[in-house]
């Protein structure tokens, strides 16, 4: 039996392909690039937007590792809708979904709230990885660039906005251990514990390069235009208008009661530890 991992050539589903190819199991990699070559994997080209390539990629697999691609909101709709008729039909042996930082209370709506939701239905072994915002988010260039030429950490969130960052390998780390925690299911939250601010980020960023870094906070605005030439105008406007909600919130810390810590006994990287993972 083979493990399906979506976005498998994708910065969140490359580290989950890697985790699982390494403890030796069966990899399924889904792509949209039927020629892509995925170490470690066998190779399915199958779209979020074709419930039947869901649901002949998901039957017989031991388990599926999915998240939700960077699109317009009724684009992720479908493609929820689309992953959790798959998972009826097909009734993968487990299901493990990462939110990629997107809300999942009903309240709110939106795509990942749908399919958490639904997955929680289906009557098939789950669990929702919940991670708050992303390390690999400051690899963006006008990030890292400027904290390596100017000594200035940009990034839109207040410098008294306290976060539990985690790292994309952080999130392989928890999809591999759950895919062999069965008994493990419902949330699982993914981040550093206590929760740090930007200024602790341009401390860790110092400490690496050998150089003072301060933290810039940006507008959610500023942060419009800097990543629109990356992931093109209408994601920067909705992942703007994230920052934006998240400027009324007092912060983004992981719940200890439901963390990997606790529920898994994993710990998350430090930032420091993950700059040196990353190499910079």
């Amino acid at each position: 039996m083979t493990y399906v991992i979506h976005g498998a050539t994708g910065a969140q589903g490359a580290p989950v392909v890697a985790a699982l190819a390494a403890a030796g199991k069966s990899v399924t990699a889904l792509t949209r690039n039927e020629r892509a070559v995925v170490d470690g994997a066998r190779v399915v080209a199958a779209a979020y937007s074709s419930a039947a390539d869901l649901i002949d990629a998901y039957r017989g697999a031991a388990g599926v590792f999915v998240h939700l691609p960077m699109a317009a909101e009724e684009d992720r709709r479908a493609f929820a809708d689309n992953i959790l008729t798959a998972v009826r039909e097909a009734r993968p042996g487990r299901v493990v979904f990462s939110t990629s930082g997107y809300p999942t209370d009903p309240a709110l709506g939106g795509a990942a709230a749908t399919l958490a939701a639904g997955l929680a239905e289906a009557d098939v072994s789950h669990a929702v990885i919940v991670p708050e915002l992303y390390l690999e988010n400051l690899l963006m260039p006008y990030v890292v660039d400027s904290v390596r030429e100017r000594g200035v950490l940009p990034y839109p969130i207040r410098a008294d906005f306290p976060v539990s960052w985690a790292s994309h390998l952080d999130i392989a780390d928890v999809a591999l251990a759950l895919f062999d925690r069965p008994d493990v299911t419902g949330v699982v939250s993914v981040g550093q514990y206590p929760a740090i601010t930007g200024p602790d980020l341009a401390e860790a960023f110092g400490a690496r390069l050998g150089r003072d870094v301060v933290f810039a906070p940006l507008t959610p605005e500023e942060f419009r235009i800097s990543v629109a030439p990356i992931i093109g105008e209408g994601a920067a406007a909705e992942v703007a208008e994230v920052y934006r909600a998240m400027s009324t919130m007092p912060g983004r810390s992981i719940t200890p009661e439901t963390s990997a810590q606790k529920l898994l006994g994993l710990t998350p990287r430090t930032a420091s530890q993950w700059l040196a993972d990353m190499g910079l």
